[in-house]
This record gives structure tokens, C-alpha cells and sequence, in this order.
């Protein structure tokens, strides 16, 4: 597995939209699911390569001259737990440094509203020592 930063805006949305789509449980609504689509236009994009095949992507957005958001981050799900999250978390922490930003956020759901969310994204958050409140890393 290897990951690489995408360029072209339009490999970014038929990456999004294909793993998007496998993963139905946290991106269901599919009005939510286009933006994140049209939205990885022009971002910071990184994804999870094996074999030719996409395994997972996130992409940054900028919100503030010193803060990028962790904006979505999809790993199929036959891949969780294999550390994907983590390698692609890595990869992205270091662009946002070369780039000059001191935090990375992260918004999410209420802890215990979702278990199967809380399984995945809260324990991925905390394990990569975000602050509680708000969800910000200092890379």
C-alpha cells in the first residue's frame, strides 16, 4: 500500500464518489455525498493506493491562515483497522506543515450519538491525541 497526492480534480471526485459510495453507514445522505464530491475539487488530496485500486482518501481545507480541516476521510471498509487511516492521517499532517499551518481540525458528531461512528472516526481522533474541544491537532 502506498500513498500518493492527487492533482487532477477530476481523479479527486471519482476517488470521493467511489469510496463514498461503499460506505453507506457514514455517507448515506446523498446530498451530503456531492458536496463532499464537488468539494474535493481544488483541495489537498491524498489517497491510499494498493494494486492499482483506491482504498481510501482524505482531503484538507483550508480554514484560517494557520488551520487546515481534516475535511473527509473514507477508508473502505474491508480495509479498516489495517492502517490506512493512520498512513493517510500522516501523510496529510506532513503537506499541512510544509505548507506552513500549525493545526489541523477535525469536526465530528457528538461522542455516543453513532456507536459504529465512535468505533471508527472518535477512536482514529483521539488516538491521534486531538484536543476534546475542539478537535484540533498540533502537528
Amino acid at each position: 500500500m502506498h500513498i500518493i497526492q492527487i492533482a487532477n480534480d477530476e481523479d479527486k471526485k471519482s476517488i470521493t464518489r467511489n469510496i463514498l459510495e461503499e460506505l453507506p453507514e457514514w455517507f448515506g445522505i446523498p446530498e451530503a455525498r456531492e458536496e463532499y464530491i464537488r468539494d474535493s475539487a481544488g483541495k489537498v488530496f491524498f489517497c491510499a493506493m494498493e494494486n492499482e485500486k483506491d482504498l481510501g482518501f482524505l482531503y484538507l481545507k483550508e480554514t484560517g491562515k494557520d488551520t487546515v480541516e481534516l475535511a473527509v476521510m473514507g477508508v473502505l471498509k474491508e480495509y479498516h483497522r489495517k492502517g490506512i487511516g493512520k498512513e493517510l492521517f500522516n501523510r496529510a499532517k506532513k503537506a499541512a506543515k510544509e505548507m506552513g499551518y500549525s493545526f489541523i481540525q477535525v469536526k465530528t458528531v457528538q461522542m455516543g450519538k453513532y456507536k459504529s461512528y465512535d468505533d471508527t472516526t472518535i477512536i482514529f481522533a483521539w488516538k491521534k491525541e486531538f484536543d476534546e474541544k475542539e478537535k484540533n491537532y498540533l502537528p
